[in-house]
C-alpha cells in the first residue's frame, strides 16, 4: 500500500515540486498552504509522514510541530522540517519540539527522498514495546509509563530513552549518541547530548530510575540496570 505524505508549505512552486518528486517516488501526496488547511487534512486522514515548512503564515511550522506532538492522536506521526534556516540553534529547536529530521533549503530531491525513506524505516522498525522493571516505553503511542503513571518528558528525551532501551549495557560516545538520536546529517555540538541527558535523568528521577542512564567517565553514556 502506498504511503501517504502531507506537505505543509506556503510557496506554491515548492509544493508543486515536492508533489512531483514524491509521486515519482511512489508516495500519495496531499498539500496544505497553512496550518489551518493541514489540520483539516489530518482530521480527514492521518498521514504516515509530514513535510513541514518552518515559515508559514499565521502559525509557524515550529509551533504546529509542537501542537502535533502534544496531541495523542498525532504525536506518533514523523515530521521532517523544511527550512532555509541552517543555524545549529534552529536545528536544535526543531528537533526539540519533536521533528524527526531537518532539511535545509535548497535541497536535492534525491536527498529528501532518502531522508523520508530513512525516517519511515526507523518508525516501522521502532514500534516494539520496551520494558525494564516497571518502566515501559510505548513507541507508537509516544508514551513512557511507570506502573500506571505516565512519565513526562520532551520529544528529544523520549528518543534518547528509546535508543538507550533498545541498546542496554552498551557504551556510546556523545558523538555516537548524536548520530543515532539526532541523525548523522545534523551538525550539533556534543554538549547538547549532556543537556538532554540531564533532562532525561530529571524526568526519571521522579520514579527513582535516573540511575539507569549512567555516565562512563572519559567515554560517554550507557543504559544499564546495574546500579
Amino acid at each position: 500500500m502506498q504511503q501517504h505524505i502531507l506537505v505543509v508549505e506556503d510557496e506554491a512552486a515548492i509544493r508543486e515540486m515536492l508533489q512531483i518528486t514524491l509521486n515519482k517516488a511512489g508516495f500519495v501526496v496531499e498539500e496544505a498552504a497553512d496550518v489551518y488547511q493541514a489540520k483539516t487534512l489530518i482530521f480527514n486522514r492521518l498521514p504516515e509522514l509530514i513535510l513541514l515548512d518552518w515559515m508559514l503564515p499565521g502559525v509557524s511550522g515550529l509551533d504546529f510541530a509542537r501542537q502535533l506532538q502534544n496531541d495523542p492522536k498525532t504525536q506518533h506521526i514523523p515530521i521532517i522540517m523544511l527550512t532555509a534556516r541552517g543555524e545549529e540553534e534552529d536545528k536544535i529547536r526543531a528537533l526539540d519540539v519533536g521533528a524527526d529530521d531537518y532539511v535545509t533549503k535548497p535541497f536535492s530531491p534525491r536527498e529528501l527522498i532518502a531522508r523520508i525513506k530513512a525516517v519511515l524505516r526507523r518508525v516501522s522498525t521502532d514500534s516494539e514495546l520496551l520494558s525494564v522493571k516497571d518502566l515501559q516505553l510505548y513507541p507508537t503511542e509516544h508514551r513512557v509509563m511507570v506502573a500506571d503513571k505516565e512519565v513526562q518528558m520532551g520529544p528529544t528525551e523520549f528518543r534518547l530513552l528509546h535508543f538507550f532501551m533498545q541498546h542496554p549495557e552498551r557504551v556510546y560516545t556523545r558523538n555516537q549518541v548524536l548520530d543515532q538520536v539526532w541523525g548523522s546529517n545534523v551538525y550539533i555540538e556534543e554538549r547538547t547530548v549532556d543537556v538532554h541527558i540531564r533532562r532525561l535523568r530529571k524526568a526519571l528521577a521522579l520514579y527513582n530510575y535516573d540511575y539507569l542512564v549512567q555516565t562512563v567517565r572519559g567515554i560517554g553514556y550507557r543504559f544499564s540496570v546495574r546500579e
